[in-house]
């Protein structure tokens, strides 16, 4: 060893193992920069982050390494801009995927989803879906494997959206009621247990399809932005609601917030399966709006896409617009009900919802305005859904929870537990 004093500035030698030590600790905030699309290059990166453009640079190489996004050095200046352009980010396109899955009252579909909410690939949906859940979970986790077969993709961990309210931490779906499936039954042991038969690896979680649209919704689609997310969405029956609260789910002391079907917007109104009456689930969903049309729903396809492609397709025929008045006058008593209590920043529609709005957004709006306390003065933005198949995505996104929060934690577990309560 030289006996010569170290030519470096005090400190100098640490620097490195500092820079890395806090890039580490920057991988899980950075990759969801990228992944939300809220940092396109390396320059808002580094903004975002409040580090140095070194450390920024350090962070976008070391998730580049681990597949998960692409660093572009020369994307080329755009016309007539001056100076060195930063480096692109963007998520890799052949990187690791989560499997979703989705069951509702027409069936079920598998999709790999990698990362910015990209559905890489999907099953083709099963019309049929059996009063067992295990049987029926089966089916659609074969169905995701087969995906990851064909794909050669990195499987990160599976989710599953179900149209039921989600007890945790037991993980139970409480009211499955237009599945046939018996109330309670344990979705997320069954999903986790069939994950594991399949040899899949990484974590399974389970949760609400609206509270996953709305989360999907956030971060990729129309709620990207806001704050204080209100989605309320039909699926193929029923209604339901979600609350986004700075980047992640409300879901109540136990996941059973939000339950907004059974808000009451017309009295005298048809009787609920909750046993009230005229509640919006049964007020404002594709069956409603068939019954009020006098329209006899056929098996040929589901309920949603009949009702849709009624208001579509028909619009001018005075049965079929005077129904479709009368859902969009009950949603917007109960949106506005909503705003009175959550006084959210935007609202998103899903579903037949989603078709309302479209429409007449005008009357939708008139509706909540007039009902609601601050409407007058201000107004709640009212906006559709954007996103394809968001319930698949939002399940995808409690996959890729883990990951987020630990890029190098989450990847280097091979063996990681199946059973996870989520953490959206």
């Amino acid at each position: 060893m030289s006996g010569k004093a170290d030519p470096r500035p005090a400190g100098e030698g640490t620097t490195s193992r500092t820079r890395l030590d806090r890039g580490r600790g920057a991988l899980g905030p950075a990759l969801e920069l990228v992944h939300t699309g809220r940092a396109p290059t390396r320059a808002v990166l580094t903004a975002e982050l409040g580090v140095t453009r070194a450390t920024a640079g350090a962070v976008a190489a070391e998730l580049e390494a681990l597949g998960l996004i692409k660093v572009d050095a020369r994307p080329g200046a755009a016309a007539g801009s001056q100076g060195r352009p930063s480096h692109r980010l963007s998520v890799a396109e052949d990187g690791p995927v989560a499997l979703a899955a989705q069951v509702h009252a027409d069936g079920f579909r598998a999709a790999l989803v990698g990362l910015g909410g990209r559905i890489v690939a999907t099953a083709p949906g099963c019309e049929v879906v059996d009063a067992d859940p295990a049987k029926v979970l089966g089916s659609v986790v074969a169905a995701g494997a087969e995906l990851l077969r064909e794909t050669g993709r990195r499987c990160v961990g599976a989710g599953l959206a179900v149209p039921s309210a989600v007890a945790e931490p037991e993980g139970l779906a409480l009211n499955p009621l237009h599945l046939a499936w018996p109330a309670g039954a344990p979705v997320r042991e069954i999903f986790a247990e069939q994950v594991r038969a399949a040899g899949l690896q990484g974590p399974a979680f389970a949760a609400n399809d609206v509270n996953l649209a709305a989360l999907a919704e956030h971060r990729h689609g129309a709620g990207r932005g806001s704050r204080d997310l209100l989605c309320v969405a039909t699926g193929h029956r029923g209604v339901g609601g979600a609350l986004v609260l700075d980047g992640r789910l409300h879901s109540g002391s136990a996941g059973l917030a939000l339950e907004v079907g059974h808000l009451t917007v017309n009295p005298e109104g048809r009787p609920c399966h909750c046993g009230s009456r005229g509640c919006l689930d049964v007020e404002a969903d594709p069956l409603a709006l068939l019954t009020a049309a006098g329209r006899a729903p056929g098996p040929e396809m589901s309920l949603l896409k009949q009702a849709d492609d009624l208001i579509r397709g028909q619009y001018d025929d005075p049965g079929v617009r005077t129904a479709t008045e009368a859902l969009i006058d009950r949603l917007g008593l109960g949106l506005a009900g909503l705003v009175n209590i959550l006084n959210p920043d935007r609202i998103i529609l899903g579903g037949l919802h989603r078709t309302l709005l479209e429409a007449d957004p005008d009357r939708l709006r008139a509706v909540v305005a007039d009902r609601s306390l601050w409407g007058r003065s201000g107004g709640v933005p009212i906006l559709a859904c954007t996103l394809d198949h968001n319930s698949l995505v939002g399940a995808a996104e409690l996959a890729w929870q883990p990951v987020l929060d630990d890029p190098l934690g989450a990847l280097a577990q091979d063996d990681s537990p199946t059973d996870r309560k989520p953490t959206s």
